[in-house]
């Protein structure tokens, strides 16, 4: 009989109770930490087009807002559940606190598979969402942000929402707006081009050079794309991309421009003419330097793990490797970028989006891009040095780090009597 599965909240408190324990902190600071401050689970009733009615669930999690107010995506997708939510909730406190901006985490979601719905439907179950979890919300409170199945729209819609509620327009209720709202320029490619400000920073620690090096991308959406068109521009050779549909293998090297042309028309990787199609499982074991897996948490595990040949893992999704798969990986010699260091960039942008918005004065592009770099490398010396001084690997060193921060933030405020 085969073990069964780690979901991603018993992976995300595994990695904590490592880090506590190395910390040298009590069962007290544990169960806080592992804990989230509030989780709310609301009923989303739609009004489908046809005029029947529907039933959604959305739960919103806060982990911890000690350093700031809580910060997080909201995921549209058929696989969301509450403990699918907590665990991202607390991989964003963690990486709040890790690339040090003043934020606590946080992550919503409604169960709902966005490709089965109107443009209208969607608006009504967002509205109806954020109007449910409303009193938890606001640019002091808790800052949503798009993810999984959501986009600059579905934020359009929820910083209206929001408004209208509290009868003044307040810009700083979300982030991953469109610029013309208050939207902040470079936000859109932000988690992307911090994932690829790693991948370089791991390959010049490593003594590679980018253009004698291959790369697979798992996942072509808002950070897989992204990721692919800026390790392209690197010099970086992408040999393979994927998405929910399938994946695509091009031994010499796929044209990225090409792609993202054949995907702008046909909705998909597949069928794509310049590469041959391949097995989306067998992305991740295909004999590159570099593997981004960039779509959904879980896909490297304790079975696949060990057939994985890429010498470097930067993680441009939340939790795609488990803690099984991180300890094969490890004594395989494996590099791994974890994903509270590898995808920060979108949250950072954010931040500076709010920053932006509180204050009504908007930054260049190139300003937002120089900003993102300086705090992306100062986030990897930080962890690539602890993780030497300490001889443990980059996922442990960059939770200790940032568990540390966090509990100093608590334990300076202290208890309330």
């Amino acid at each position: 009989m085969s073990a069964p599965a780690v979901g991603p909240l018993d992976g995300a408190r595994e990695q904590l109770a490592d880090a506590v324990k190395l910390l040298g902190y009590d069962q007290g600071t544990y169960d806080l930490l592992a804990t989230p401050r509030r989780a709310i689970t609301v009923s989303v009733p739609l009004r489908r087009d046809d005029g029947s009615v529907e039933l959604l669930t959305g739960h919103r999690v806060q982990h911890n807002f000690s350093r700031g107010p809580a910060k997080g995506g909201v995921r549209f997708s058929p696989d969301v559940d509450l403990d699918e939510v907590r665990a991202l909730a607390m991989w964003m406190t963690w990486k709040c606190a890790l690339v040090d901006v003043p934020y606590g985490g946080a992550k919503g979601g409604v169960r709902i598979d966005p490709h089965r719905y109107s443009t209208a439907e969607l608006e009504r179950v967002t509205r109806r969402y954020t109007s449910e979890i409303s009193p938890l919300l606001g640019p002091d409170r808790d800052i949503p942000a798009p993810d999984i199945g959501t986009d600059e729209q579905t934020m359009a819609w929820m910083m209206d929402t929001v408004s209208v509620a509290q009868g003044h327009t307040v810009l700083g209720a979300v982030t991953g707006k469109p610029v013309s709202l208050g939207g902040s320029l470079g936000r859109a490619s932000a988690t992307s081009r911090g994932v690829v400000h790693n991948i370089l920073a791991a390959l010049e620690y490593l003594g590679m050079e980018a253009q004698q090096t291959t790369a697979a991308v798992q996942g072509f959406g808002k950070v897989g794309r992204g990721t692919a068109r800026f390790l392209a521009e690197s010099g970086v050779g992408l040999l393979a991309a994927s998405d929910q549909h399938g994946a695509v293998y091009a031994p010499g090297g796929l044209d990225v421009a090409a792609l993202e042309s054949h995907v702008d028309t046909s909705g998909t990787v597949v069928g794509f003419a310049g590469a041959e199609p391949i097995d989306g499982a067998a992305l991740l074991e295909l004999d590159v330097d570099v593997l981004v897996p960039a779509a959904v948490e879980g896909v490297l595990r304790a079975d696949n793990a060990p057939r994985v040949r890429a010498r470097v893992i930067v993680e441009g999704a939340n939790g795609p490797t488990t803690p099984d798969a991180d300890r094969v990986l490890t004594d395989a010699g494996c590099m791994v970028v974890p994903d509270i260091l590898a995808n920060a960039g979108g949250v950072i942008v954010s931040y500076f989006e709010w920053v932006q918005a509180n204050q009504a004065y908007w930054w260049s592009e190139a300003e937002v891009e120089a900003r993102l770099a300086e705090r992306m490398r100062r986030a990897w010396h930080d962890v690539r040095t602890h993780a030497a001084a300490h001889g443990i690997t980059l996922r442990t060193a960059a939770t200790c780090l940032a568990v540390e921060r966090v509990a100093q933030a608590h334990q300076t405020r202290g208890l309330y009597p």
